[in-house]
């Protein structure tokens, strides 16, 4: 068989991908197997042999894909790391928070409400309807809703941190979720009058772990968490004037029925319950937010009082009267009587950018950080957080942000150390294995040293000594430089021993005849052939790098948070509750990381055997 045929058979047999890299990046002409071996350099036998194994090629793909999006990914996916909220935490992954029923907007909206992670809502036929991430644990799951309530013709919902409030058309108000701290419990003169009927509701509203409720013969009960909020009633001053309330994450405020707002508790805790001059008199409206309040007034005018944290007081030109205003956890929208929308506050899921082709509202409904808008027509906009592609820890943080920052991260700390691994040694096993004799013994006797020190250990002992009184910046640029300085060993005594075998080659013997320095010899000559062996060291001590960061982060005694790295993403991994109930905070993390790692391992491999003289014969 001629070499043609033999060429055709090899190159069917060749993987399709390395195939594919090898053609575009590494062109070159047919010829017969002779001449190419004759033409070929080294360096161009070894990239020859490596991209003939499929399992390195792919290795190599996949963690240049790795390395792409964790590099560029992060100009796209911003990191605040300040950025915190006890609402979202935990939240499995997807994007389901505004996906409502379709039924709803079929059957029209009767009234929605919006709770941390979830949404709940009833139609015109009475129906209810809980959507998102409605699971709290285990056991207990908004979206189970009790037959009760599934057989009463519901008319309002109220969401709150973890309960569910809704009421019917007989005024007969329902509570289901967690009841640990008697968020469902209601008081007990409501609850013995409620089935009867003999006390009907008017209004209600949940918020974090407590709930209000208005009667129509102008009255207020609350019950709930009375350790976190302030959520006392002054019956004997307010009783029988109460028109409405607005609740914010740890009290509320009342609006009576001679247009003043008031504080109903005995005393004020909380700004929202130092009433303003304004609110004194002509309020038709009031809403919450986290910690502030909206009043509008009848001449639809609007005013905030309280402790804004992102512009919820400040308050936009208008092009037309309030018709009515929702709040979220941070953010207020407004709708107009010319049916359009404002929004603004706090704007970390552009719940605050209302959509341009949202117009011809009728029904405005807002909560957390998502709003919804009934036109005319019945049909529903929505916009704000969709949910979280790799869900939230347990501060509230994108695991998905924190990933692709964290790997950046993790990867320039290996590099670099694997940089200064790489200076140190060439230069100190280059110098050793050409000079010889005492130099030798010495780089060797240091070396030894080096190894005999306990790498982790001795990161810890230097980080508690470190403290707070470097900066995070700081801290990571000590780790690069202590793995570069603790790794070197390996790689020195490698290329020591390549330069024995080198230094007594035709070539060295010829350079020294013609009276070249010994230190080009070393570097311009000597290095650059055993250069390709080093790269299988390299190539393995980066994964080693991102390793040991990972292990010494995962201790604590790494790059601190919140600065995310892989390593103390993968803190979440110690404790037993968040590996079964939570999965996502250390799954996706581990998967990328173990992912990168074993690519490395298998390029280092592939580098390994293209290197072997034996390679091309087999």
């Amino acid at each position: 068989m001629d070499n043609s045929k033999k060429n055709g058979s090899s190159e069917k047999k060749e993987f399709f991908l390395t195939r594919w890299v090898r053609r575009l990046f590494f062109p070159n002409k047919e010829m017969d197997i002779y001449t190419e071996e004759q033409m070929q350099s080294p360096v161009r036998v070894v990239i020859r042999n490596f991209f003939s194994k499929p399992i390195a090629v792919t290795a190599l793909i996949i963690f240049i894909l790795i390395a792409i999006f964790v590099f560029v990914a992060p100009n796209f996916v911003t990191l605040d790391l300040g950025d915190q909220d006890s609402t979202l935490v935990y939240v499995s992954p997807g994007y389901s928070m505004l996906k409502y029923p379709k039924e709803l907007e079929k059957n029209g909206v009767a009234d929605i409400a919006v709770g941390n992670n979830y949404s709940v809502g009833a139609d015109q036929l009475g129906n209810i309807y809980v959507w998102g991430k409605s699971k709290l644990t285990k056991v207990i799951d908004l979206s189970e809703i009790p037959e009760e309530v599934k057989n009463a013709k519901i008319v309002k919902v109220a969401a709150g941190a973890d309960h569910v409030l809704a009421l019917d058309d007989r005024g007969t108000v329902y509570a289901w979720g967690n009841n640990r701290l008697g968020q469902t419990r209601l008081p007990d003169e409501l609850k013995a009058n409620n089935r009867s009927h003999d006390v009907a509701i008017k209004e209600i509203y949940a918020s974090n772990q407590f709930s209000v409720v208005v009667t129509e013969d102008g009255r207020a009960f609350t019950w709930g968490n009375d350790n976190l909020a302030q959520i006392e009633y002054d019956a004997e001053r307010l009783d029988g004037h109460v028109v409405s309330a607005a609740v914010t994450n740890f009290t509320y405020v009342l609006l009576l029925d001679d247009g003043s707002v008031v504080n109903p508790c005995f005393t004020a805790k909380f700004t929202v319950q130092k009433i303003p001059e304004e609110a004194q008199s002509g309020v038709k409206a009031i809403v919450g937010t986290t910690n502030t309040v909206a009043a509008t007034k009848e001449d639809g005018t609007l005013f905030v009082w309280g402790a804004p944290t992102k512009g919820e007081n400040d308050i936009p030109t208008l092009t037309a009267p309030i018709k009515e205003v929702g709040g979220g956890r941070y953010h207020l929208t407004a709708l107009l009587e010319d049916g359009s929308v404002v929004s603004w506050g706090g704007n970390r899921y552009k719940q605050a950018e209302v959509p341009a082709d949202v117009g011809d509202v009728e029904k405005l409904f807002v909560g957390s950080f998502q709003n919804y808008a009934v036109d005319k027509d019945g049909n529903i906009r929505t916009w704000g957080l969709k949910g979280f592609l790799f869900g939230t820890d347990g501060l509230g943080r994108d695991v998905f942000a924190r990933l692709v920052n964290g790997g950046k991260m993790t990867m320039t700390i290996g590099a670099l150390s694997v940089v200064i691994e790489m200076i140190i040694g060439i230069i100190l096993g280059g110098v050793a294995g050409y000079f010889g004799g005492v130099v030798d013994m010495l780089i060797m006797r240091i070396a030894e040293i080096v190894s005999s020190m306990p790498f982790i250990p001795f990161a810890m002992i230097l980080s508690a000594v470190m403290g707070t009184r470097v900066s995070i910046e700081q801290r990571m640029y000590i780790i690069m430089v202590i793995l570069g300085i603790l790794s070197w060993p390996g790689l020195c005594r490698l290329v020591r021993a390549q330069m024995f075998a080198q230094r007594e080659m035709e070539y060295v013997v010829a350079a020294k005849a013609l009276g070249v320095k010994e230190s080009k010899i070393i570097f311009s000559h000597i290095i650059p052939n055993v250069m390709s062996v080093c790269l299988v060291s390299i190539t393995l001590a980066f994964g080693t790098s991102m390793l040991t960061e990972a292990s010494l982060s995962y201790l604590g005694f790494g790059v601190p948070l919140p600065t995310p790295t892989w390593g103390n993403m993968l803190d979440n991994a110690k404790n037993s509750i968040v590996i079964q109930n939570y999965w996502w905070n250390w799954v996706f993390v581990g998967a990328i990381f173990g992912v990168a790692c074993i690519c490395i391992n298998l390029i280092g491999d592939g580098l390994r055997d293209a290197l072997d003289p034996k390679a091309n014969g087999r």
